[in-house]
């Protein structure tokens, strides 16, 4: 079992990865959102050349906001700084895409962008599509070394529909997901084969798995309803809550699209986004205020024990690393959390004092 962190990327607060790799942690995964934080890749530069162990990387790379090879170059720029420790996390884009009040990349545009993103980052040459037009593209000047293609950079794609669990098959090293059942991970595992044995391709034991959550580590006497615990999840709860509204919303406000986890509260939720401020074409800013950075106020009351446990990973040390154990024989490898930014340092500690060394 590796461990992970995934920061909020802030340009003046790059050192937090530094801080992972002086606490153990295994990789640092940086979003790419362009509304709500700094670059991804100006920040991975300053870790790059400030770190000198832990694996950093796109988490997750937006495609609809960046052409596939600026997309490869970026990274493999990062490569250049941090040679054989890189890596890249691809998503379609849920949060960077929606707080621009736009959908995510429809996934049989994702499959496309992936086979691009494989063929350039492998040196390759490969057909490249742009505004219609298809041309055979491939990076020069390789022996100058502007970045880095000789260290293989692994692409670990973000997936849930079977549609991208199977292009994750046909062009992934690993897959990224949310929370999860240990039976469910294995389900999805199981379309992750199937798609790479579609394109006739194997995955071996080096592909990685990897379940990004927030948690906390409970000490004796706690309850999930202590500020202690809701202050350090609840901006990954309520992330969770304003995904499920979208949802909700573009399913035609359909109530089998809402978890059992945010029943209770749903209808309160939803009165409140009602009232806010902005017209319902750009409530979207609203929404998403703070998302998997601060919790906000009015909010913390949809932070139930109930989404808690569906959502997190919190509970006595013994509690998580049982929980891990069973995770990990159902194919993941690796925690990957991403607590309040403003209690990051603590979450980190915790979880490297408490939970990783019963995996070292």
């Amino acid at each position: 079992m590796k461990f992970a962190v995934t920061i909020d990327p802030n340009i003046n607060r790059w050192d937090l990865i530094r801080y992972a790799e002086e606490l153990g942690y295994d990789r640092a995964w940086v979003p790419d959102s362009q509304m709500i934080w700094s670059d991804c890749y100006a920040t991975l530069a300053l870790a790059a050349v400030n770190t000198k162990r832990i694996e950093i990387g796109t988490g997750v790379a937006i495609p609809g906001t960046r052409i596939a090879p600026v997309t490869a170059h970026s990274i493999g720029t990062i490569n250049q700084l941090a040679p054989g420790r890189t890596f890249l996390g691809i998503g379609t884009g849920h949060t960077a895409m929606r707080v621009m009040g736009q959908d995510p990349m429809p996934v049989k545009e994702f499959r496309e962008y992936l086979r691009v993103l494989r063929s350039l980052l492998d040196g390759d040459a490969v057909d490249y599509t742009y505004r219609g037009r298809t041309q055979e593209i491939q990076f020069l000047h390789r022996d100058r070394y502007y970045l880095n293609l000789d260290n293989k950079i692994p692409i670990y794609v973000a997936a849930n529909g079977p549609k991208a669990l199977e292009a994750t098959g046909a062009y992934g090293d690993g897959w990224i997901t949310i929370g999860g059942a240990p039976t469910e991970i294995s389900d999805k595992l199981e379309q992750i084969h199937g798609g790479a044995s579609a394109v006739g391709r194997t995955i071996g034991e080096d592909f990685q798995t990897s379940v990004l959550t927030a948690g906390c580590v409970l000490r004796p006497g706690e309850k999930l309803t202590d500020e202690r615990v809701i202050n350090e999840v609840g901006s990954w709860v309520t992330c969770e809550l304003h995904f499920f509204y979208e949802i909700w919303k573009k399913s035609g406000e359909n109530n089998e699209m809402v978890p059992a986890h945010f029943a209770n509260v749903w209808d309160e939720y939803v009165e409140r986004v009602s009232k806010y401020s902005l017209p319902e074409n750009a409530r979207f800013r609203q929404i998403h205020d703070g998302h998997c950075t601060y919790m906000q106020p009015d909010e913390r009351k949809f932070v139930t024990p109930e989404a808690i446990k569906a959502t997190c990973l919190a509970g006595t040390p013994d509690e998580i690393i049982e929980e891990l154990k069973q995770k990990e024989k159902s194919g993941l490898k690796e925690l990957n959390i991403l607590p309040d930014a403003d209690q990051a340092h603590k979450v980190y500690r915790d979880f490297a004092e408490l939970v990783m060394p019963a995996f070292r």
